[in-house]
């Protein structure tokens, strides 16, 4: 966390994201210091735009994914209130979701066990 902080400190026209990136680094290291801890995103308990405390941590929002936005984080948490998701195919449809997310949460391990498409029923 110092390390981007002390980077983004050294550019000489941070961008927005940079900007924004350095705040919520902020908030975690303090959150950190005063003994918070957080859970990682979880594609079943997650919320779309707020924190949520589970066992005394705070599980983030979907939101907080970088090129997720509020609307897409709304969809994904609706669309698992009518049933678990199955594979990514499956959220990827239901709950519209672009590639490139799909990519980044399998890389944050939020999609870790599921399959990536549907399985094939026997006719």
């Amino acid at each position: 966390m110092k390390q981007e902080l002390a980077r983004i400190a050294a550019l000489d026209k941070p961008t927005a994201v940079e900007k924004e990136n350095a705040t919520v680094i902020e908030v975690a290291a303090e959150m950190y210091l005063r003994g918070l801890s957080f859970l990682p995103i979880d594609l079943e308990k997650s919320d779309a735009s707020q924190f949520l405390m589970v066992d005394g941590k705070l599980l983030p929002p979907f939101n907080c994914i970088p090129a997720l936005g509020d609307a897409v984080a709304k969809e994904i948490v609706l669309a698992r209130q009518d049933h678990p998701f199955t594979s990514k195919e499956d959220l990827k449809k239901r709950g519209k979701v672009s590639q490139s997310i799909i990519d980044t949460l399998d890389s944050m391990g939020v999609l870790k066990g599921l399959p990536e498409e549907e399985q094939k029923k026997n006719r």
